[in-house]
């Protein structure tokens, strides 16, 4: 029995409907971690992303991630189906969703403060998951420095320096993290976050319904969210005017926003190497010059 065939089988069972594919997976693009395609049976068809049988836990904290922002109702994300293993490779089945339709950032950018609404006693989550291949820790704390000093910042410097790049960031770094009390001093709340929203993340529905996707989720200040659509582009004017109407940053924000936007660079680093070196670097003399 082929793993497409078990993939199937489970699809059936999960939607209590037979489901018998009439052709092939069709492979679609759009992803550098996993691969991912269509699976139809003529009727239905269902997004399936794949990966070695190793990887079977990031595909479990994907589907529990896209859970915990379904729940919000504050923004659509495509629903789990079913996920699990076989001999040869992990998979997540979710709804298939068109997303061609056209782009209403500043529906996209209410919603996504809606979203921020949505808080926990504390930072972090109920599990830890990755943020792209990288193991992301969630274990909560009531401090959100201790947190994004620990759980974040800290753990991407490690990484970076066992990817060899300790003489270059590590003294820096701990300087940084030793003056975090002075950059993150404006009381945030735990807010529902995506985690990872790169425009990449985000399509529109055929009627220009937005849809997030490929989460990182945790409860965090919700500017980090807001930092990252800064980051590389695709979010549009519109939907940055509209967040800020609905509700606006706390002053200060330029400055944490390269300081949370540096977890990101320094995780490019480590999953694709020493081009972002000098920007991560840079980065951090920025933030250190703010707290000289």
């Amino acid at each position: 029995m082929t793993d497409w065939t078990l993939i199937a089988r489970h699809i059936a069972a999960a939607t209590g409907r037979p489901f018998a594919p009439t052709a092939a997976p069709r492979p679609v693009g759009g992803g550098c971690i996993n691969a991912a395609a269509i699976l139809g049976d003529g009727e239905r068809a269902f997004f399936v992303k794949t990966n070695t049988a190793a990887r079977l836990g990031m595909f479990e904290a994907e589907a529990a991630g896209l859970a915990e922002l379904a729940a919000a109702r504050a923004l659509r994300v495509p629903a789990p189906v079913c996920w699990g293993a076989t001999d040869a490779l992990s998979y997540l089945v979710l709804e298939r969703l068109v997303l061609d339709g056209p782009s209403r950032g500043a529906v996209a950018g209410r919603q996504l403060a809606a979203l921020h609404r949505s808080t926990a006693p504390s930072f972090g989550w109920s599990r830890d998951n990755f943020i792209g291949s990288t193991p992301q820790v969630n274990t909560p704390s009531e401090d959100w420095v201790d947190f994004w000093r620990d759980r974040r910042l800290g753990v991407q410097l490690a990484l970076a320096g066992r990817n060899g790049h300790a003489r270059a960031l590590q003294d820096a770094g701990e300087r940084l993290g030793a003056d975090l009390g002075i950059l993150l001093n404006h009381g945030p709340r735990p807010s529902l976050l995506h985690g990872d929203l790169w425009g990449g993340n985000l399509g529109y529905l055929p009627d220009g319904q937005p849809v997030i996707f490929d989460p990182a989720v945790y409860y965090g200040d919700r500017e980090a969210d807001l930092a990252m659509t800064e980051l590389f582009g695709g979010f549009g004017a519109d939907f940055s005017a509209a967040y800020r109407e609905t509700w606006p940053p706390a002053p200060g924000y330029g400055v944490r926003k390269t300081l949370y936007n540096l977890y990101h660079i320094l995780n490019h680093l480590n999953l694709f190497g020493t081009g972002y070196l000098g920007q991560a670097r840079g980065m951090i003399d920025r933030l250190l010059a703010e707290v000289r």
